[in-house]
């Protein structure tokens, strides 16, 4: 059973910079992809950043710039660099992994972390 733990999360002045994780436990096969979705209070979850296990990236409009994913293969572990950070930052940050079975695609989701910019 595949398992997410994040970690990072924080209370963080508007311009400050935090670096999330989520180290991802169990197998998790050679094709998949690692995200970050957060969500505000009231509102729904949306796509921040994704990487791909062969390291393809793709970001929301309003993180490019300021944001950076990355992984590490070795320890099936995924990074949310957050610069620039501005109060609409502010929500929970979730880890999801999405894993690649034939044709198959299986979401597993992390519990989320909580960010909060003040301004």
């Amino acid at each position: 059973q595949v398992q997410l733990v994040e970690s990072g999360g924080a209370l963080v002045q508007a311009g400050g910079s935090l670096r999330l994780s989520c180290a991802a436990s169990g197998s998790i096969g050679s094709n998949n992809a690692m995200c970050w979705y957060r969500q505000a209070p009231g509102k729904q979850r949306d796509l921040v950043a994704a990487i791909t296990s062969g390291g393809t990236t793709n970001y929301a409009d309003s993180v490019k710039g300021r944001f950076t994913i990355s992984r590490d293969n070795a320890k099936n572990t995924v990074y949310l660099q957050m610069n620039s950070l501005k109060p609409e930052d502010t929500a929970v940050y979730y880890c999801n992994l999405v894993v690649v079975v034939v044709s198959i695609r299986i979401n597993y989701w992390g519990q989320g972390t909580q960010v909060t910019v003040s301004s």
